[in-house]
């Protein structure tokens, strides 16, 4: 099945240790979009300025991308600068430039309408609330957002973080929602709102997926050792020895989870875990160069390939018995 994407598609400027690249195709909605296409056929709903590249638009297109709710307005397209230093989980923005975004309003296609996989890029939420509001019936829909709109539209937020299935925020992010520095804590404090579960984005750490509910454990209940087992996840990042450009990361995650549900149709609490590692497996791929490049020769096999090593990875057999060794101890 399709999957409908609504966020940004821009020209990025950014500096890592490992160089530096201008004007390179950027925006959540490319890098959600090629990396989702991977599994299935996928929409983008955005906006550009008349000076972006036909080159960038024929590199979508190619990419098993619909392009038709792509919008080309008068102007310049979407505008971003960034720097990584010694510690590339931290990215310091020089400059933003909104443009043509600046009045930017979705408008899905009509046969678009249908989708039954949405995912909402990280935008204003009062534009994600406009895509909700034209959707009609949605099996799954997912959220990504960051700290600005926390701060400065907290209550339009948690609008749309109460209408989505999914919502997917980094580690700080959760933390300033819920004003709690306890992660657990803070996720159930988000789960409350409505979604059925949180993905909380940790980075170099890798992820953890947190359930409102499980079979044992009922939503609202307080989080204890008899239910932490099957309400969350936690899967570590794929260990690499050079990561080159973090820039995107993020989003690919967003497009390895949202793939994997939508090619499968799995929304079991399996299916769900397994699609935490995609995500964990693709954002792996896409921090290995700048842009977009890996991820434009990427193949199946590949992808398969270090999902498999990142499952034995993390791999242990359950005790002999499933049962917990006892050790004593004399105290003297």
């Amino acid at each position: 099945m399709s999957i409908l994407v609504v966020g940004s598609v821009g020209l990025d400027d950014v500096q890592t240790p490992f160089g530096r690249r201008h004007r390179v195709l950027g925006g959540a909605c490319t890098y959600f979009a090629t990396a989702a296409s991977l599994y299935t056929q996928v929409c983008i709903v955005a906006v550009v300025g008349t000076d972006f590249p036909q080159e960038h638009l024929d590199l979508l297109a190619s990419q098993r991308i619909d392009l038709r709710g792509l919008q080309i307005a008068e102007g310049d397209t979407f505008f971003w600068s960034g720097c990584y230093r010694d510690d590339m989980d931290v990215c310091e923005t020089l400059d933003t430039q909104l443009n043509v975004f600046a009045d930017f309003h979705p408008t899905i296609p009509e046969d678009l309408r249908d989708a039954e996989y949405v995912f909402l890029a990280n935008i204003d939420p009062e534009l994600q609330l406009e895509v909700l509001d034209q959707v009609r019936n949605p099996r799954l829909t997912a959220l990504d957002s960051m700290n600005f709109w926390i701060t400065s539209k907290k209550e339009v937020l948690t609008e749309a973080l109460s209408r989505v299935d999914v919502v997917l925020l980094n580690e700080s992010e959760v933390r300033l929602y819920a004003q709690d520095h306890n992660l657990l804590r803070a996720a159930q404090c988000i789960l409350e709102l409505g979604p059925q579960a949180l993905i909380i984005k940790r980075g170099a750490h890798g992820a953890m997926l947190a359930l409102r509910e499980a079979p044992s454990c009922p939503a609202a209940e307080s989080v204890d050792a008899g239910c932490v087992g099957e309400r969350f996840f936690i899967a570590p990042a794929y260990p690499l020895d050079r990561v080159v450009d973090p820039t995107g990361a993020g989003d690919t995650f967003a497009a390895g989870f949202m793939g994997y549900v939508a090619r499968t149709g799995d929304l079991s609490l399996g299916g769900m875990r397994r699609a935490v590692v995609h995500g964990t497996v693709m954002a792996s791929f896409t921090v290995q160069d700048f842009s977009i490049d890996r991820l434009r020769s990427l193949t199946w096999e590949e992808l398969q390939a270090r999902y498999e090593n990142l499952r034995q990875l993390t791999f242990f057999e359950p005790a002999k018995g499933d049962e917990f060794p006892t050790f004593s101890r004399t105290l003297v």
